[in-house]
Protein backbone atom coordinates (compact mmCIF):
# COMPACT_ATOMS: atom_id res chain seq x y z
CA UNK A 1 0.00 0.00 0.00
CA UNK A 2 1.23 3.44 -0.99
CA UNK A 3 2.21 5.81 1.84
CA UNK A 4 -0.07 8.97 2.65
CA UNK A 5 0.78 12.25 1.52
CA UNK A 6 2.60 14.91 4.13
CA UNK A 7 -0.29 16.89 3.79
CA UNK A 8 -2.56 14.53 6.11
CA UNK A 9 -2.71 16.16 9.56
CA UNK A 10 -1.80 14.44 12.79
CA UNK A 11 -5.85 15.20 13.57
CA UNK A 12 -7.22 13.20 10.74
CA UNK A 13 -9.06 9.75 11.57
CA UNK A 14 -8.56 8.23 8.45
CA UNK A 15 -5.23 8.84 5.95
CA UNK A 16 -5.99 8.82 2.76
CA UNK A 17 -9.38 8.33 2.50
CA UNK A 18 -12.75 10.39 4.23
CA UNK A 19 -14.44 8.53 6.91
CA UNK A 20 -17.52 6.68 5.92
CA UNK A 21 -20.54 8.71 7.88
CA UNK A 22 -20.47 12.13 9.63
CA UNK A 23 -17.40 13.01 11.71
CA UNK A 24 -18.11 12.95 15.19
CA UNK A 25 -17.45 16.41 16.92
CA UNK A 26 -14.67 17.14 19.39
CA UNK A 27 -16.74 17.54 22.30
CA UNK A 28 -18.36 13.81 21.27
CA UNK A 29 -14.70 12.23 20.77
CA UNK A 30 -13.59 13.09 24.12
CA UNK A 31 -16.80 11.96 25.43
CA UNK A 32 -16.36 8.68 24.21
CA UNK A 33 -12.45 8.50 24.77
CA UNK A 34 -13.38 9.10 28.26
CA UNK A 35 -16.18 6.74 28.11
CA UNK A 36 -13.91 3.85 26.86
CA UNK A 37 -11.60 4.91 30.03
CA UNK A 38 -13.93 3.97 32.38
CA UNK A 39 -15.08 0.92 30.60
CA UNK A 40 -11.54 -0.22 30.46
CA UNK A 41 -11.49 0.60 34.68
CA UNK A 42 -14.36 -1.23 35.67
CA UNK A 43 -13.24 -4.17 33.81
CA UNK A 44 -9.80 -3.98 35.47
CA UNK A 45 -11.77 -4.21 38.93
CA UNK A 46 -14.06 -6.95 38.13
CA UNK A 47 -12.19 -8.92 35.86
CA UNK A 48 -8.82 -11.08 37.32
CA UNK A 49 -6.52 -10.14 35.64
CA UNK A 50 -7.10 -6.79 34.12
CA UNK A 51 -4.82 -5.33 36.65
CA UNK A 52 -1.68 -7.71 35.35
CA UNK A 53 -2.35 -6.62 31.87
CA UNK A 54 -2.59 -2.94 31.87
CA UNK A 55 0.44 -3.21 34.10
CA UNK A 56 2.46 -5.54 31.70
CA UNK A 57 1.65 -3.04 29.14
CA UNK A 58 2.63 -0.14 30.89
CA UNK A 59 5.81 -1.78 31.14
CA UNK A 60 6.56 -1.30 27.50
CA UNK A 61 4.80 2.25 26.71
CA UNK A 62 5.56 3.39 29.90
CA UNK A 63 6.25 6.79 28.43
CA UNK A 64 2.48 6.87 27.68
CA UNK A 65 0.21 7.60 30.59
CA UNK A 66 -1.36 4.50 32.14
CA UNK A 67 -5.30 5.59 30.74
CA UNK A 68 -3.38 6.73 27.49
CA UNK A 69 -2.26 2.75 27.32
CA UNK A 70 -5.50 1.11 28.31
CA UNK A 71 -6.99 3.20 25.85
CA UNK A 72 -4.96 1.96 23.04
CA UNK A 73 -4.97 -1.24 24.14
CA UNK A 74 -8.85 -1.22 23.68
CA UNK A 75 -9.00 0.12 20.36
CA UNK A 76 -5.97 -2.40 19.13
CA UNK A 77 -8.29 -5.20 20.71
CA UNK A 78 -11.26 -3.72 19.00
CA UNK A 79 -9.82 -4.26 15.67
CA UNK A 80 -8.13 -7.66 16.07
CA UNK A 81 -5.16 -6.37 16.02
CA UNK A 82 -1.90 -6.92 17.75
CA UNK A 83 -0.68 -4.61 20.91
CA UNK A 84 1.22 -1.41 20.84
CA UNK A 85 4.35 -1.62 20.29
CA UNK A 86 5.73 1.71 19.10
CA UNK A 87 3.00 4.92 18.85
CA UNK A 88 3.60 8.34 17.39
CA UNK A 89 1.62 11.27 15.73
CA UNK A 90 1.32 11.10 11.66
CA UNK A 91 3.94 14.11 11.67
CA UNK A 92 6.46 12.16 14.13
CA UNK A 93 6.52 9.56 11.99
CA UNK A 94 7.25 11.02 8.79
CA UNK A 95 10.02 12.65 11.30
CA UNK A 96 11.71 8.63 11.49
CA UNK A 97 11.32 8.49 7.89
CA UNK A 98 8.12 6.33 7.94
CA UNK A 99 4.45 6.56 6.77
CA UNK A 100 0.73 5.74 7.75
CA UNK A 101 -0.07 3.18 4.97
CA UNK A 102 -2.97 5.01 3.45
CA UNK A 103 -6.83 3.96 4.77
CA UNK A 104 -5.39 3.46 8.48
CA UNK A 105 -7.47 4.49 10.86
CA UNK A 106 -5.82 6.60 14.01
CA UNK A 107 -6.22 5.54 17.45
CA UNK A 108 -6.70 8.14 19.85
CA UNK A 109 -5.34 9.37 22.74
CA UNK A 110 -6.25 12.10 25.77
CA UNK A 111 -3.75 15.19 25.60
CA UNK A 112 -4.16 18.66 27.46
CA UNK A 113 -5.14 21.56 26.45
CA UNK A 114 -2.88 24.48 27.98
CA UNK A 115 -2.51 27.82 28.20
CA UNK A 116 -0.17 30.68 30.02
CA UNK A 117 -1.54 31.05 33.99
CA UNK A 118 -2.89 34.65 33.20
CA UNK A 119 -4.45 34.12 30.27
CA UNK A 120 -8.50 34.42 31.30
CA UNK A 121 -9.89 31.00 29.58
CA UNK A 122 -13.74 30.63 28.75
CA UNK A 123 -15.42 28.35 30.86
CA UNK A 124 -18.41 27.99 28.59
CA UNK A 125 -15.48 26.56 25.90
CA UNK A 126 -12.57 24.11 26.27
CA UNK A 127 -13.20 23.41 29.74
CA UNK A 128 -16.48 22.19 28.91
CA UNK A 129 -15.52 19.72 26.27
CA UNK A 130 -15.14 16.78 28.93
CA UNK A 131 -14.44 16.24 32.74
CA UNK A 132 -10.87 15.75 33.64
CA UNK A 133 -10.03 12.42 32.75
CA UNK A 134 -8.50 12.68 36.29
CA UNK A 135 -5.42 10.42 34.66
CA UNK A 136 -2.16 12.22 34.57
CA UNK A 137 -1.64 12.20 30.39
CA UNK A 138 1.63 12.01 28.18
CA UNK A 139 4.49 14.89 27.70
CA UNK A 140 3.91 18.05 29.96
CA UNK A 141 0.56 17.14 31.16
CA UNK A 142 1.18 18.73 34.65
CA UNK A 143 0.88 22.77 35.37
CA UNK A 144 4.10 23.65 35.10
CA UNK A 145 5.89 27.86 35.87
CA UNK A 146 4.00 29.69 33.11
CA UNK A 147 1.44 27.31 32.45
CA UNK A 148 -1.99 25.31 33.17
CA UNK A 149 -4.23 23.11 31.79
CA UNK A 150 -7.78 24.67 30.54
CA UNK A 151 -9.11 21.25 28.98
CA UNK A 152 -8.90 18.07 27.22
CA UNK A 153 -8.49 17.28 23.57
CA UNK A 154 -8.27 14.34 21.49
CA UNK A 155 -5.23 13.31 19.29
CA UNK A 156 -4.37 11.37 16.79
CA UNK A 157 -1.74 8.34 16.61
CA UNK A 158 -0.62 5.75 14.92
CA UNK A 159 1.25 2.12 16.06
CA UNK A 160 3.94 0.79 13.87
CA UNK A 161 2.13 -1.79 12.47
CA UNK A 162 0.08 1.19 10.56
CA UNK A 163 3.33 2.71 9.29
CA UNK A 164 5.86 1.79 6.50
CA UNK A 165 9.26 3.17 5.37
CA UNK A 166 12.78 3.05 6.83
CA UNK A 167 13.58 0.68 9.24
CA UNK A 168 13.38 1.66 12.78
CA UNK A 169 14.36 -0.21 16.40
CA UNK A 170 12.05 -1.93 18.28
CA UNK A 171 13.21 -3.79 21.31
CA UNK A 172 12.65 -7.33 21.64
CA UNK A 173 11.63 -8.21 25.06
CA UNK A 174 14.45 -10.79 27.15
CA UNK A 175 14.71 -11.98 30.52
CA UNK A 176 17.48 -10.79 32.56
CA UNK A 177 19.04 -12.96 35.02
CA UNK A 178 21.89 -13.03 37.14
CA UNK A 179 24.69 -10.20 37.14
CA UNK A 180 23.08 -8.08 34.56
CA UNK A 181 20.59 -6.15 37.25
CA UNK A 182 23.90 -4.81 39.14
CA UNK A 183 23.14 -2.18 36.93
CA UNK A 184 19.51 -1.40 37.53
CA UNK A 185 20.38 -1.96 41.65
CA UNK A 186 23.06 1.33 40.74
CA UNK A 187 19.85 3.07 39.01
CA UNK A 188 17.37 2.79 41.78
CA UNK A 189 19.78 3.67 44.35
CA UNK A 190 20.39 7.08 42.31
CA UNK A 191 17.41 7.73 41.76
CA UNK A 192 16.18 6.98 45.29
CA UNK A 193 19.42 9.09 46.39
CA UNK A 194 18.21 11.91 43.48
CA UNK A 195 14.66 11.56 45.94
CA UNK A 196 16.73 12.53 49.10
CA UNK A 197 16.99 8.87 50.39
CA UNK A 198 19.81 7.05 51.30
CA UNK A 199 20.11 2.99 50.87
CA UNK A 200 20.75 1.16 53.41
CA UNK A 201 21.22 -2.97 53.87
CA UNK A 202 21.45 -4.71 57.18
CA UNK A 203 20.49 -7.55 58.94
CA UNK A 204 17.84 -5.69 61.30
CA UNK A 205 14.17 -6.43 60.52
CA UNK A 206 11.53 -4.27 61.17
CA UNK A 207 8.24 -6.50 61.67
CA UNK A 208 7.98 -8.94 59.28
CA UNK A 209 9.19 -6.57 56.49
CA UNK A 210 11.73 -7.12 54.15
CA UNK A 211 12.75 -3.71 53.60
CA UNK A 212 10.88 -0.12 55.29
CA UNK A 213 10.98 3.72 54.40
CA UNK A 214 11.47 5.51 57.61
CA UNK A 215 10.82 8.96 56.11
CA UNK A 216 11.51 10.77 59.14
CA UNK A 217 15.66 9.94 58.27
CA UNK A 218 14.96 9.55 55.06
CA UNK A 219 16.98 5.65 54.49
CA UNK A 220 15.18 2.84 52.91
CA UNK A 221 16.60 -0.43 54.77
CA UNK A 222 16.90 -3.68 53.10
CA UNK A 223 17.65 -7.24 54.16
CA UNK A 224 20.72 -8.27 54.11
CA UNK A 225 19.74 -11.94 53.88
CA UNK A 226 17.25 -11.35 50.47
CA UNK A 227 19.38 -12.92 47.73
CA UNK A 228 20.23 -10.60 45.10
CA UNK A 229 17.07 -10.50 43.19
CA UNK A 230 14.92 -10.20 45.83
CA UNK A 231 16.65 -7.52 47.23
CA UNK A 232 16.20 -6.04 43.87
CA UNK A 233 11.85 -6.05 44.03
CA UNK A 234 12.39 -4.71 47.56
CA UNK A 235 14.40 -1.77 46.66
CA UNK A 236 12.06 -1.15 43.66
CA UNK A 237 8.94 -1.54 46.26
CA UNK A 238 10.07 0.74 48.74
CA UNK A 239 11.09 3.43 45.96
CA UNK A 240 7.51 3.11 45.14
CA UNK A 241 6.42 4.33 48.72
CA UNK A 242 9.13 7.26 48.04
CA UNK A 243 7.53 8.22 45.11
CA UNK A 244 3.56 7.76 46.40
CA UNK A 245 3.26 7.82 49.99
CA UNK A 246 5.03 10.37 52.07
CA UNK A 247 4.44 12.04 55.06
CA UNK A 248 2.38 14.72 53.25
CA UNK A 249 0.57 12.28 50.94
CA UNK A 250 -2.63 13.23 51.91
CA UNK A 251 -4.14 10.32 49.70
CA UNK A 252 -1.64 7.78 50.22
CA UNK A 253 -2.60 7.73 53.73
CA UNK A 254 -6.44 7.14 52.66
CA UNK A 255 -5.25 4.11 51.26
CA UNK A 256 -3.50 2.88 53.69
CA UNK A 257 -0.68 0.26 54.35
CA UNK A 258 0.20 -2.78 56.69
CA UNK A 259 3.00 -5.24 57.30
CA UNK A 260 0.48 -7.73 55.93
CA UNK A 261 0.13 -6.77 52.56
CA UNK A 262 -3.05 -4.99 53.01
CA UNK A 263 -4.20 -2.01 51.71
CA UNK A 264 -3.50 -0.26 48.35
CA UNK A 265 -0.77 1.79 49.06
CA UNK A 266 0.79 -1.70 49.03
CA UNK A 267 -0.87 -2.63 45.94
CA UNK A 268 0.42 0.94 44.84
CA UNK A 269 4.47 0.26 45.54
CA UNK A 270 3.80 -3.49 44.30
CA UNK A 271 2.63 -2.12 41.32
CA UNK A 272 5.57 0.33 40.99
CA UNK A 273 8.05 -2.09 41.52
CA UNK A 274 6.40 -4.75 39.40
CA UNK A 275 6.58 -2.29 36.63
CA UNK A 276 9.59 -0.96 36.61
CA UNK A 277 11.00 -4.53 36.80
CA UNK A 278 9.30 -5.56 33.74
CA UNK A 279 10.29 -2.69 31.91
CA UNK A 280 13.85 -4.00 32.19
CA UNK A 281 13.39 -7.65 31.31
CA UNK A 282 12.49 -9.52 34.62
CA UNK A 283 9.48 -10.67 35.29
CA UNK A 284 8.28 -11.15 39.23
CA UNK A 285 5.02 -11.90 38.62
CA UNK A 286 4.67 -15.06 41.05
CA UNK A 287 6.78 -12.52 43.53
CA UNK A 288 4.34 -9.64 43.24
CA UNK A 289 1.34 -12.03 42.52
CA UNK A 290 -0.08 -11.74 46.53
CA UNK A 291 -0.06 -7.68 46.25
CA UNK A 292 -1.64 -7.67 42.72
CA UNK A 293 -4.12 -10.02 43.14
CA UNK A 294 -5.91 -8.27 45.96
CA UNK A 295 -6.06 -5.03 43.69
CA UNK A 296 -9.61 -5.05 43.59
CA UNK A 297 -10.54 -6.28 46.78
CA UNK A 298 -8.20 -3.24 47.88
CA UNK A 299 -10.39 -0.65 45.50
CA UNK A 300 -13.35 -1.64 46.86
CA UNK A 301 -11.97 -1.25 50.12
CA UNK A 302 -11.59 2.17 50.09
CA UNK A 303 -14.73 3.22 48.16
CA UNK A 304 -16.52 1.29 51.36
CA UNK A 305 -14.40 3.21 53.60
CA UNK A 306 -15.09 6.35 52.06
CA UNK A 307 -18.99 6.09 51.60
CA UNK A 308 -19.29 4.77 55.60
CA UNK A 309 -17.22 7.78 56.49
CA UNK A 310 -17.09 11.82 56.03
CA UNK A 311 -15.22 12.19 53.17
CA UNK A 312 -14.48 15.81 52.16
CA UNK A 313 -11.99 17.62 49.89
CA UNK A 314 -11.01 16.22 46.60
CA UNK A 315 -10.20 12.68 48.12
CA UNK A 316 -11.66 9.66 45.43
CA UNK A 317 -14.82 8.05 46.67
CA UNK A 318 -16.20 5.93 44.04
CA UNK A 319 -14.89 2.72 42.78
CA UNK A 320 -13.77 4.26 39.56
CA UNK A 321 -12.18 7.05 40.69
CA UNK A 322 -10.15 5.21 42.76
CA UNK A 323 -8.94 3.25 40.35
CA UNK A 324 -8.42 6.19 37.89
CA UNK A 325 -6.49 7.80 40.47
CA UNK A 326 -4.28 4.81 41.50
CA UNK A 327 -3.45 4.05 37.65
CA UNK A 328 -2.44 7.64 37.52
CA UNK A 329 -0.49 7.75 40.76
CA UNK A 330 1.54 4.09 39.61
CA UNK A 331 2.16 4.91 35.92
CA UNK A 332 3.44 8.67 36.98
CA UNK A 333 5.60 7.09 39.54
CA UNK A 334 7.22 4.49 37.16
CA UNK A 335 7.66 7.07 34.62
CA UNK A 336 10.06 9.32 37.15
CA UNK A 337 11.78 6.29 38.02
CA UNK A 338 12.65 4.87 33.74
CA UNK A 339 13.48 8.15 32.98
CA UNK A 340 16.44 7.37 35.41
CA UNK A 341 17.13 4.17 35.36
CA UNK A 342 16.70 4.35 31.42
CA UNK A 343 15.61 0.57 30.53
CA UNK A 344 16.24 -0.92 26.84
CA UNK A 345 13.03 -0.57 25.78
CA UNK A 346 11.72 2.91 24.39
CA UNK A 347 9.01 3.35 26.51
CA UNK A 348 6.54 3.52 23.48
CA UNK A 349 7.95 6.13 20.95
CA UNK A 350 9.98 5.86 18.19
CA UNK A 351 13.51 6.35 18.23
CA UNK A 352 15.89 5.02 15.23
CA UNK A 353 19.39 2.91 16.22
CA UNK A 354 22.19 2.83 14.40
CA UNK A 355 21.89 0.49 11.73
CA UNK A 356 24.50 -1.74 12.37
CA UNK A 357 23.40 -2.16 16.54
CA UNK A 358 19.85 -2.85 15.45
CA UNK A 359 21.06 -5.36 12.65
CA UNK A 360 23.52 -7.13 14.64
CA UNK A 361 20.14 -7.71 17.18
CA UNK A 362 17.68 -8.40 14.43
CA UNK A 363 15.68 -5.68 15.79
CA UNK A 364 15.10 -3.10 12.49
CA UNK A 365 11.53 -3.35 11.01
CA UNK A 366 11.14 -2.42 7.17
CA UNK A 367 8.15 -2.02 5.56
CA UNK A 368 5.06 -3.14 6.35
CA UNK A 369 1.47 -3.43 4.72
CA UNK A 370 -1.63 -4.17 6.12
CA UNK A 371 -1.68 -5.45 9.86
CA UNK A 372 1.20 -7.26 9.71
CA UNK A 373 2.97 -7.76 13.26
CA UNK A 374 6.31 -6.59 14.00
CA UNK A 375 9.33 -7.62 16.07
CA UNK A 376 7.64 -9.59 19.40
CA UNK A 377 4.45 -8.89 20.78
CA UNK A 378 4.93 -8.38 24.57
CA UNK A 379 3.96 -10.97 26.63
CA UNK A 380 0.73 -10.72 28.79
CA UNK A 381 0.81 -12.16 32.30
CA UNK A 382 -2.92 -11.97 33.23
CA UNK A 383 -4.37 -15.25 34.03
Amino acid sequence: MAPATSEHPDSEEEVGQHPAGPRPSDEDRLAGLTQQLQTQLENAISTPGRWHMLLDTSATMWRYSGGNVALLIAQMAERGQQLPLLVAGFREWERNGRYVLKGEHALWVLAPRTATKNTNVDQMTDAKAAPSPNVQLDGDSKDTDHRKIVGWRAQAVFDVSQTEGQPIYIPRPKVVVGTTTKGLWEALVKFAQNQGFTVEQSMGQYGLASGYTDFADRKIHIGMWLDREERLSVLAHEIGHVCLHGPDDKLGMLYGSSLEHRGLAEVEAESVAYTVLLAHGINHSAQSGSYLAGWADQVLAVEHSQLSGSSTGKKPSSRLEIARSTLARVTSACRSILEVTQPHNLGGKPATAGAAVAHERGDLTGPVAGHQAIGTTPTMGAS
